[in-house]
């Protein structure tokens, strides 16, 4: 059985970073991906090296046991599996992680060099032997991006997910935010041999919306209205996510006073029944086009604030 450099797979250093190793994944599957190379088999041998490359070096876990066994590459020659227990630690099933609608996750064929280490055989093995009985894996876990308005993140929403032709149903709670990922345990692949399903990992991503800006549970929204009412004072309708409300402006109020609307903002994704606040700026709104004789009325209100002032 051959050692694997999977550094070298991939054409990385040993201090690469996980945004490096999944770079370099990424760029080389890309390029020998099956669908590209149409009846190359040394492609396709190429992809599935890849493949079982950077399903070690993704795993911290797995990839620190790797790390270990370099070092002592020789020594484990010599001994088989007696002494892996003592640089090694405990053996993982091989489901792998991906994306469920690119396929280029989850190949068949990983090497003997993996399936000793990181496969059923070596659990098998830590049971007493090889005694060629079957071994539970659990099922792949699938990536998927999930976009939805701010009004869905408000309220919730439900989507259904097309994974290796399996149509599931997701309810994403009220208060998701963007950025946030969440998982949703055993909707992946299902498990070999009694192994529990995989799971499937969202990221979530919650589009800008023209009417609000969101801080944390907070919105922030700016308001026009018309310098008569923010003169004189007077009901106006604000719309809201939770739908329009009547608000009251206070007589002379300034341009830019920020009003504090508690409880309207985002619900809290861990207390749904908790809400932020909607902080409204009042922004006057200055009247245009105006008539001959509303131009003659606010030169007489100029008049008279000039007569106070020197009063």
């Amino acid at each position: 059985m051959d050692y694997k450099d999977y550094y070298k797979v991939l054409g990385i250093d040993k201090t690469a970073t996980p945004e490096e190793i999944k770079k370099a994944y990424r760029k080389l599957a890309v390029k020998y991906h099956p669908d590209k190379n149409k009846d190359d088999k040394q492609a396709e041998e190429k992809f599935k090296q890849i493949a079982e490359a950077y399903e070690v070096l993704k795993d911290p876990a797995k990839r620190k046991q790797y790390d270990r066994l370099g070092a002592n590459w020789k020594h484990y020659q010599q001994t088989g599996f007696e002494d892996f227990g003592n640089f090694g630690g405990r053996g993982y099933a091989s489901g792998a992680q991906g994306n469920p609608f690119s396929n280029d996750f989850g190949q068949d064929g990983f090497s003997d060099f993996f399936e000793s280490f990181f496969g059923g055989d070596f659990q098998q093995q830590r049971r007493g032997g090889f005694g060629g009985g079957s071994y539970a894996q659990k099922g792949h876990d699938y990536e998927a991006d999930f976009v939805l308005t701010l009004e869905h993140a408000y309220r919730g929403s439900t989507k259904l997910l097309n994974v290796e032709d399996k149509k599931i149903k997701l309810k994403i709670k009220p208060g998701v935010k963007d950025g946030q990922k969440l998982r949703i345990k055993g909707k992946g692949g299902p498990g070999v041999n009694g192994g529990a399903s995989g799971d499937v990992y969202l990221n979530i991503k919650v589009e800008d919306d023209s009417r609000f800006e969101r801080k944390g549970n907070d919105l922030y929204k700016q308001e026009k209205i018309n310098l008569y009412t923010m003169i004189l004072g007077g009901k106006i309708q604000i719309e809201t996510l939770k739908g329009p409300i009547n608000f009251t402006i206070p007589a002379g109020t300034e341009n830019s006073k920020r009003f504090r609307l508690k409880g309207l903002g985002m619900p809290d994704f861990n207390k749904p029944a908790q809400y932020g606040d909607l902080y409204l700026t009042a922004m006057a709104n200055l009247p245009k086009n105006l008539s001959p004789e509303e131009e003659e009325l606010f030169k007489k209100l100029a008049s008279l604030q000039k007569e106070e002032s020197f009063m």
